[in-house]
Parts: structure tokens; C-alpha cells; sequence
């Protein structure tokens, strides 16, 4: 149960980090690009039994 609200709680971060606002456009890709690395990680323990 914990980890199905931490693997929601990543996705939702997913999605808050997409550019959307001016001041944050020039940022590109990177906050989304990483927080979707951490969302495979997770996806992939999860999967594996690890966690």
C-alpha cells in the first residue's frame, strides 16, 4: 500500500515538473527527465520484489 502511494506520489511530481510557466521554460526537460528516472527505478523494484 505504501508503495503504490509513493509510486502515485512520483507520477504527480512527473507531471508538476513539466514546464508550464514562463520562468521555467528555460529550464527544458531536465526536472521531468529525472523525476521519470525515478519513477522507473521504482517501477522496476516494484516489479523485481525489491520493494
Amino acid at each position: 500500500m505504501l508503495y503504490t502511494l509513493l509510486l502515485i506520489l512520483l507520477i504527480l511530481l512527473l507531471i508538476g515538473a513539466l514546464p508550464a510557466w514562463p520562468h521555467s521554460r528555460t529550464w527544458g526537460y531536465a526536472p521531468s527527465g529525472a523525476l521519470t528516472l525515478i519513477v522507473i527505478i521504482v517501477l522496476v523494484l516494484l516489479l523485481m520484489g525489491y520493494l
